[in-house]
């Protein structure tokens, strides 16, 4: 299986979950939504694996990082994420949550002694600047209220929360831990801190039984968790987490392109331009040669 096909899977699947994702907000707290997501994603990760015969047995001293990886992969990015887009436009949202192109890159040296490559870097910066214009209508409207630099900074957290899960999730795969079995315990690990964290603010763990809530839930727990964090992980242990993490750039524009459709969204020349600058940085990124 080819890392290029692993990695459109990865970018047409999220470019798609904003869709589910807006019928998620409303009636059921984002933590709850969040819990219940990856506790089903987990259940049915692990159906699977006992269907298979599969061991989820691994050895004790790597289960703190699965618990660090959930917190920061599958629970706490979310909640962060989640939050800041009920205030700031989700464009805004996707323009800092690319940011972790760049994330990935200082983390994984930091963290990993991963050699900073040049070519990740540049590109990184071409699709960072890519991303600025076409969702420049955004920024442009964006002031710097006390509401929003709250909501922005919950973006940032969320976006340094992710990096930090791909970096640990990286460690997981150099210690050679089955892909599946250890999304197993971090999804599971994240759910159940979600639903503790929602239980001690008090908030209420409800369930929306309508139709579009429940719809929506499970293709984020099919496809947006189960299928492309399994994908996305996968590039993240075979080309690294700096050039996996390039498609956090891509899927919003694969979400305007639905919009486009949907929602009639109008694209600009500024708009056209930077999405070509996106491409050109993703075609710099990908032909960078890992040390």
């Amino acid at each position: 299986m080819t890392s290029w096909f692993l990695y459109s899977l990865t970018v047409l699947i999220w470019g798609s979950t904003w869709i589910a994702i807006k019928y998620q907000l409303g009636t059921v707290d984002p933590m709850a939504s969040i819990a219940h997501r990856f506790a089903l994603a987990a259940l049915l990760i692990l159906l699977f694996l006992l269907l298979r015969r599969q061991s989820l047995r691994l050895p004790a001293k790597h289960h703190p990082f699965l618990l660090l990886q959930g917190l920061c992969l599958f629970s706490g990015n979310y909640f962060f994420v989640y939050n800041a887009e009920l205030v700031l436009a989700s464009g805004l949202v996707s323009v800092v949550f690319a940011g972790i192109v760049m994330f990935n890159v200082l983390n994984g040296a930091l963290f990993l002694g991963n050699a900073v490559q040049p070519g990740v870097v540049v590109g990184g910066l071409i699709g960072l600047v890519g991303m600025g214009m076409v969702f420049w209508p955004e920024l442009n409207a964006f002031s710097l209220t006390d509401q929003n630099f709250v909501a922005l900074l919950y973006c940032l957290a969320g976006t340094l929360l992710a990096s930090f899960g791909n970096i640990i999730a990286a460690r997981n795969k150099l210690h050679e831990l089955p892909l599946l079995v250890g999304n197993v315990w971090a999804m599971g690990y994240g759910a159940a801190a979600m639903y503790i964290a929602a239980l001690l603010a008090g908030v209420s763990i409800e369930f929306d039984t309508s139709a579009s809530y429940v719809a929506s839930l499970l293709y984020l727990v099919v496809f947006g968790s189960v299928i492309a964090f399994w994908a996305y992980l996968t590039l993240v242990g075979s080309i690294g987490a700096d050039r996996a993490g390039y498609a956090n750039l891509l899927f919003p524009l694969v979400a305007l392109a639905i919009s486009t459709v949907i929602e009639d969204y109008q694209w600009t020349l500024v708009a056209i331009l930077g999405m070509a600058l996106v491409m050109v940085g993703n075609w710099v990124v990908m032909r960078a040669q890992r040390p």
